[in-house]
């Protein structure tokens, strides 16, 4: 047991130094003016989103064809499934109502 109190009197860091740190760091980062700031930061935003592009790995031209191909059928048969929803619905209601309007 009193090895273990030992071990632990060992590990403990002084407290006085950490809030000394802390506020050298937030005087670091109140440096220049807010636009001076904000405009740093855009641009560090830029340069990060540059470099993550740089890791996507692209498709191939005839992959991008196919895969908008895919999409552009897609479009047209809900389209399709939709007008066909909507033409029935218009119908149903022009039945239950009975209208005979265009």
């Amino acid at each position: 047991m009193a090895a273990a109190s030992n071990n632990q009197q060992v590990d403990k860091k002084p407290a006085s130094s950490a809030p000394a740190q802390d506020s050298k760091k937030k005087a670091d980062n109140k440096e220049g003016n807010f636009f001076t700031r904000l405009f740093k930061r855009i641009g560090k935003a830029f340069y990060n989103m540059y470099h993550e592009l740089k890791k996507v790995t692209w498709p191939t031209k005839s992959a991008l064809i196919n895969y908008s191909l895919v999409v552009l059928a897609f479009l047209i048969i809900m389209g399709v499934i939709i007008g066909l929803f909507d033409f029935g619905a218009g119908s149903l209601i022009k039945l239950i109502t009975g209208t005979k309007g265009s």
